[in-house]
């Protein structure tokens, strides 16, 4: 249906940025939503943020005014800007869609991209 690939990932010390960025390709007209989770050790996986395609966003209380998330339906990508940091943001991010096709809903995700925030 749709396959996901994250970029963006790596270090940083609290109070810095990172951006996240994941390309969708496939059956694209298919996507309703796209968003972000994370899932740190043991943790369950949460949603972080979400778009859809007319740009409506929802955060995560944990995460707003800090982050923000982005979507370009033209290329099919999106992307999270993640400022100020903190440790507690350390986990895997993966990217996710919801999609329909043939009135059949489905998800797909991403192979996730680490994001590591030190002290």
């Amino acid at each position: 249906q749709v396959q996901l690939v994250e970029s963006g990932g790596g270090l940083v010390q609290a109070g810095g940025s990172l951006r996240l960025s994941c390309a969708a390709s496939g059956i694209i007209f298919s996507i309703n939503v796209m968003g972000w989770y994370r899932q740190a050790p043991g943790k369950q996986r949460e949603m972080v943020a979400s778009i859809t395609t007319s740009g409506r966003t929802t955060y995560a209380d944990s995460v707003k005014g800090r982050f923000t998330i982005s979507r370009d339906n033209a290329k099919s990508t999106i992307s999270l800007q993640m400022n100020s940091l903190k440790p507690e943001d350390t986990a895997l991010y993966y990217c996710a869609v919801n999609g329909t096709v043939s009135a059949t809903p489905y998800r797909s995700w991403g192979q996730g991209t680490q994001v590591t925030v030190s002290v």
